[in-house]
């Protein structure tokens, strides 16, 4: 009976032709069993469940998850900032930290470290030859002041580094351009010699001439825009915090804010805050509380210690290496080839590389770095062979001594021999070299007057010369007495007892000098070792990074230097490795001089075909690494921890740290869901 009064009753209410009243609804529930009414009430689940199933899955198949805009992200840094200004901040990381947010260049670089439009419509185009560049601004760029953004802003900061008196370090990458206005929004560039890489000199980040072309040169450092700094970048300036210890201001944090007058599509993170420590250890005690999204390290131990799961790590390639540069005019050891190439074939590189950089890198056999600009391996690599090194050495004449160094007797003709017949009246270096020699034995020249004249007193002490070696000098003439006269068997003996060749022990003991930094000292501990193993006795001179560049590097004074060198996104050796270059303000560290390379980079730097310019850098790697004049060691990778919070980081290359900011506006904290 109660299936056929539920037959019924489905079966009156599709009849049912007026949507039931609230009355008629309130009746439902009385009509049906209690069974009846959970198997309602479970299919009614049923239908609100596939209902909000349906709701969810079309929402989230008809919508992305998009950046949203804020979020405050805070880095910890090592150092102190002395000048947020293009033109100084080259000397110091933070420096160009901050100035890679708050200022921009004419041209940028992207993630990839290539090269792309900044405050420039688009790459400057070269012309005749080479020589000229033109570049034009965008529209409507300003200040994060609002002030306007011209081209007298870009001519008022290359001259200003190009003069002297500010004592820019970039000054040595622009002198000899000369740079013009066209227009408001257009300038010109002319090159005494054709660059392809001068490109790349306008990622130079461009300072405003209404804030500082009223302070003089004298007080351009003391100026608090230094540290206040107006810019165009993605970010501007908002506080700087400091704090008193023992008497003494240190800059405690500085917090940067969204530009909203930025020309490129605004940050998405609101914030960016910059805390400052004094060792890399305070740092990690700090980013241990999760207080701090975003840091590097530079000690192997440390960065061991920083490995983090709340951090995700960026590892990124950078066009540089760290090198052991020879002066072979200051160590005479040094000069010799055979010892170069030993030092090459005695560096275990791999060992270096996995000490001190955990294996977090690569090796470099070559200037240009082939596996970094896509060119091919040098045809010559210096495979770690310690009894290869030590048979060069052998060959070369450098035997061990009982304290386990080397060295070599070196045997050089005198300066200065006895080559013509000398009488009396004769005069000049001959005769006072002749005096001399016969002044050595008092039995023949008791007076041993150096006057430089053959007078009577000289000839008779070459009388009594040729008497004491008659055998030599008389008999196989037939004399049976002195003539006074100095002529062939004369010099010949002359030359036999005063005129020696030297004899100079050359010994493998080389100074090599390093910046005082713990990785740099440990990279110069362990080549101290491996060299030890050949016979060579190195002593480690470190230095501050200013007394190292101003004392030691500007006046090549060292015998070998282990340094880094960063290149470029465009590669051009010529800086680095032409003769030119090698007293300051060049950086041919190596002093290294070879007429054949020299061509070679002078016509490379000038082709704008890259083909021709690859063929010749390969050309010139081979004859370079053939001269041996460095020990290439490894480019390690610049390792950089981000929380797991900041996401939008999408870097790979960078031409220096400060890049790792290159696509900062794609940064974000905070996300949304948006209709596609």
């Amino acid at each position: 009976m109660a299936e056929l009064s539920q037959s019924n009753f489905f079966l009156n209410f599709r009849k049912i032709k007026k949507w039931p009243s609230r009355d008629q609804w309130k009746q439902f529930f009385k009509i049906l069993t209690k069974g009846q009414k959970i198997k309602f009430f479970i299919l009614l689940l049923l239908a609100l469940i596939s209902f909000a199933f349906l709701s969810i899955t079309f929402y989230f198949k008809n919508t992305k998850i998009e950046p949203a805009f804020g979020g405050i992200y805070v880095e910890g840094m090592v150092g102190q900032p002395q000048f947020i200004n293009p033109i100084y901040s080259s000397a110091n990381d933070v420096d160009r930290d901050l100035v890679q947010l708050i200022f921009s260049g004419l041209i940028e670089y992207d993630q990839e470290g290539n090269l792309y439009p900044g405050l420039a419509q688009g790459l400057p185009e070269a012309k005749e030859e080479g020589k000229v560049f033109e570049i034009t601004l965008k529209e409507n760029l300003v200040w994060d002041d609002e002030k306007p953004l011209t081209a007298d802003d870009i001519i008022f900061t290359i001259k200003t580094i190009q003069n002297a008196d500010y004592n820019s370090p970039l000054r040595p990458v622009w002198i000899g351009v000369e740079v013009e206005k066209i227009s408001d929004k257009t300038i010109r560039f002319r090159l005494k010699n054709p660059s392809a890489s001068f490109i790349e000199n306008l990622t130079l980040k461009i300072i405003p001439k209404h804030i500082w072309q009223d302070i003089p040169f004298s007080n351009f450092r003391l100026a608090a825009y230094n540290l206040t700094p107006v810019g165009s970048g993605p970010f501007k300036f908002k506080e700087i915090k400091q704090e008193n210890i023992n008497d003494i201001k240190f800059i405690k944090s500085v917090t940067l804010t969204r530009n909203p007058n930025y020309f490129l599509s605004a940050p998405k993170i609101q914030e960016i805050t910059f805390y400052f420590f004094d060792t890399e250890e305070n740092l990690l005690k700090e980013s241990k509380k999760n207080e701090i999204k975003g840091f590097s390290m530079t000690s192997i131990k440390n960065y061991n210690a920083s490995k983090n799961n709340n951090f995700s790590e960026k590892h990124l390639s950078q066009p540089r290496y760290f090198a052991v540069f020879f002066n072979p005019e200051k160590s005479k050891a040094l000069s010799q080839i055979e010892v170069r190439k030993a030092l090459n074939y005695g560096t275990n590189k791999k060992e270096i590389l996995d000490k001190i950089f955990s294996g977090q890198g690569k090796i470099v056999d070559s200037p240009v770095l082939p596996e970094f600009y896509d060119f091919s391996d040098p045809s010559i690599i210096y495979e770690f062979d310690i009894e290869k090194a030590k048979e060069i050495l052998n060959k070369a004449g450098f035997v061990e001594t009982p304290e386990g160094t080397r060295e070599k007797i070196v045997r050089k003709e005198a300066d200065f021999s006895f080559k013509n017949d000398l009488k009396t009246g004769s005069q000049g270096k001959e005769v006072e070299e002749l005096q001399k020699c016969l002044a050595k034995d008092p039995g023949v020249y008791s007076e041993g007057k150096i006057t430089g004249f053959f007078a009577n007193s000289t000839k008779e002490a070459v009388i009594k010369f040729q008497e004491k070696y008659a055998k030599e000098i008389l008999e196989p003439g037939g004399f049976k007495e002195g003539t006074g006269m100095v002529g062939k068997a004369t010099r010949d003996k002359l030359n036999e007892l005063c005129t020696k060749p030297i004899e100079e022990i050359l010994s493998l003991k080389i100074s090599l000098a390093t910046v005082d930094q713990p990785m740099m000292i440990e990279i110069a501990n362990i080549l101290k070792e491996q060299w030890k193993a050949l016979g060579v006795n190195i002593e480690i001179k470190n230095f501050n990074i200013s007394a190292l560049e101003t004392d030691i590097i500007k006046k090549r004074d060292y015998d070998m230097l282990l340094f880094g060198e960063f290149l470029g996104s465009i590669p051009d050796p010529y800086p680095f490795w032409h003769s030119a270059q090698k007293k300051d303000p060049g950086q041919n560290l190596a002093l290294y001089e070879n007429k054949n390379v020299d061509k070679i980079l002078e016509e490379a730097r000038q082709t704008l075909d890259s083909t021709i310019r690859a063929e010749k850098y390969q050309e010139f790697q081979n004859l370079l690494i053939e001269d041996a004049p460095v020990v290439f060691l490894c480019d390690p990778d610049y390792i950089y921890f981000v929380s797991n919070e900041v996401m939008g980081i999408d870097i790979k290359k960078i031409v220096d740290p400060s890049k790792r900011f290159a696509n900062i506006e794609n940064w974000y904290i905070f996300t949304k869901r948006v209709w596609k």
